[in-house]
């Protein structure tokens, strides 16, 4: 997958900008985070699971975000804590895996947005076409079309950036192996490199985010035909969680890879949002949103206190 002869065995993480003298107070805070982070959406999973009423194409879309947010935060978050007790190196197979992963299960959760938005599109705008376009066997394709799919878009950004000879500096100037910052340290011309990097992941977010703004558009064109306001917003309102958690991954997404990469404190800092908080509100997003998962989530709860 990559360059044999390259000089390097481990590149050392700076980590989040202006942490040095707040070691302490950042592990706890994001271990905090990490903690209710796998809690919020091990709990969304059992409370779909354990309530038949939610066991429904969206639902089931549901639960994928949840085990890819589980999956996506333990690919950055585990190793920011280690540079907080000053162990800031990875080796080079280490920083490979790191980056494969974080691309693979990102660019999953990009497409599964997009399929929930058609979910959404069809409940509305095709009521009476919904079991059939949305029967559990397309729903299992669609979902299975996603890994693949983000596995083999992963797999071109990592053999694209690892195909390259490193030497000299090792430092990287991010708190996780990103491609951009990866590519900062390459000893050979990166500018194929940068260019696939932004058709790609551009074309591909662009494309999601077209997908699910023409989606909602006749969504919102279907609602603005029903005859009462109470029904208009109650059929929007089960669009609204998902419309927040869009935001809260595209928004960062399109800072990070839309400008050039500076290196700046802003510029490392905004992932910490999409890596570590994105995961974390999701589950809390939806699970306020639905009063179902709300009374499942304190049945449990009280099951724990006793």
């Amino acid at each position: 997958m990559y360059n044999k002869s390259s000089m390097l065995t481990e590149f050392i993480l700076k980590g989040i900008p202006h942490a040095d003298y707040l070691c302490l107070p950042l592990f706890v805070f994001f271990s905090l985070i990490y903690i209710f982070t796998l809690m919020g959406n091990i709990l969304l999973i059992v409370a779909v699971k354990e309530t038949p009423a939610l066991h429904t194409p969206m639902y089931f879309f549901l639960t994928n975000l949840s085990f890819l947010d589980l999956l996506f935060s333990s690919v950055t978050l585990p190793k920011l804590l280690g540079t907080f007790l000053l162990d800031k190196t990875i080796s080079f197979t280490g920083c490979v895996c790191q980056l494969y992963f974080f691309h693979f299960f990102g660019s999953c959760e990009c497409f599964l947005y997009t399929i929930m938005a058609y979910d959404r599109y069809v409940a509305i705008c095709r009521p009476l076409y919904y079991a059939r376009l949305m029967s559990w066997r397309i729903c299992m394709s669609f979902a299975c079309g996603c890994w693949l799919t983000g596995s083999l878009h992963s797999m071109t950004h990592t053999i694209l950036t690892f195909s390259l000879h490193y030497c000299g500096c090792n430092e990287i100037d991010n708190f996780f192996c990103d491609i951009t910052p990866v590519l900062k340290l390459a000893c050979a011309d990166t500018t194929v490199n940068k260019a696939v990097t932004l058709a790609n992941i551009g074309a591909i977010a662009l494309l999601c985010f077209i997908l699910i703004l023409t989606s909602y558009v006749h969504i919102l064109i279907a609602i603005m035909k029903k005859k009462t306001v109470d029904a208009r917003r109650k059929t929007f309102s089960t669009c609204v969680s998902h419309l927040i958690v869009v935001l809260l991954f595209y928004v960062p997404c399109v800072f990070i890879y839309m400008q050039p990469y500076s290196g700046s404190a802003l510029g490392r800092t905004v992932p910490i949002f999409q890596t570590l908080f994105t995961p974390l509100l999701n589950p809390i997003v939806y699970s306020l949103r639905n009063k179902q998962v709300k009374e499942v989530l304190k049945k449990i709860g009280r099951g724990i206190s006793l």
